[in-house]
């Protein structure tokens, strides 16, 4: 997810003065379902992202739509919001990261599943494929750089021969993470070089599948 240049400067006027990164301007609600076979092999990933209410009205106002303020979204106005948020530019890891024993589980390019608005909120779904083993899986959503915040709501589900294991992130030691690497870099610099300290923000979720 990218924000429009119009976005940037509604959400924060101040951000030529502060680290970009330094709070995120985005709170996302975020819930998947693993999809596993009857092996215990992965498929994939359904994601949804339903984003905070200042955030959903700007995406609605950037695009015209709603004109009467009544938060109801006609069929030609949803087609013009739907897939706003699946035009990923290169790089972008679509903040979502699998691991499997430490090493990296490639997610593919999302699979856009539709978009809803429900009390002025705007969700989205997409699904990410995926394979190889379940079991020790470890999956986290988080922009790397903070910019968004990513929480998981709701029950994460799998369909498959597996357990599920959340762990809530420690934020304690994410804020003091933060504070001490933003101390060791100068003042100066700090915008052009904040840290990504995304990850230490985020949940996580352990996949324990039987044989």
């Amino acid at each position: 997810m990218r924000l429009s240049t119009a976005l940037l400067i509604a959400i924060c006027p101040c951000l030529p003065s502060l680290p970009v990164g330094a709070h995120p301007h985005v709170f996302v609600d975020t819930t998947l379902q693993v999809k596993i076979t009857a092996e215990g092999q992965l498929e994939g990933v359904e994601i949804s992202w339903t984003y905070d209410d200042f955030y959903s009205l700007l995406l609605i106002a950037d695009e015209g739509l709603d004109p009467d303020g009544d938060g109801r979204l006609s069929d030609s106005e949803m087609a013009r919001l739907d897939g706003f948020d699946m035009q990923w530019i290169d790089g972008f890891q679509g903040d979502t990261f699998a691991t499997l024993n430490g090493s990296a589980v490639i997610l593919g390019p999302p699979q856009p599943l539709g978009t809803s608005v429900e009390n002025g909120l705007v969700t989205t779904r997409h699904f990410r494929a995926a394979s190889g083993p379940a079991d020790g899986l470890v999956i986290k959503a988080f922009d790397p750089t903070f910019y968004t915040a990513y929480s998981l709501v709701g029950p994460v589900t799998v369909e498959g021969p597996c357990t599920i294991n959340f762990e809530p992130a420690d934020l304690d030691a994410a804020y003091t993470l933060v504070e001490e690497l933003l101390y060791a870099i100068p003042a100066a610099q700090a915008e052009a070089e904040y840290p990504e300290v995304g990850e230490a923000f985020a949940d996580s979720v352990t996949l324990a599948c039987a044989p």
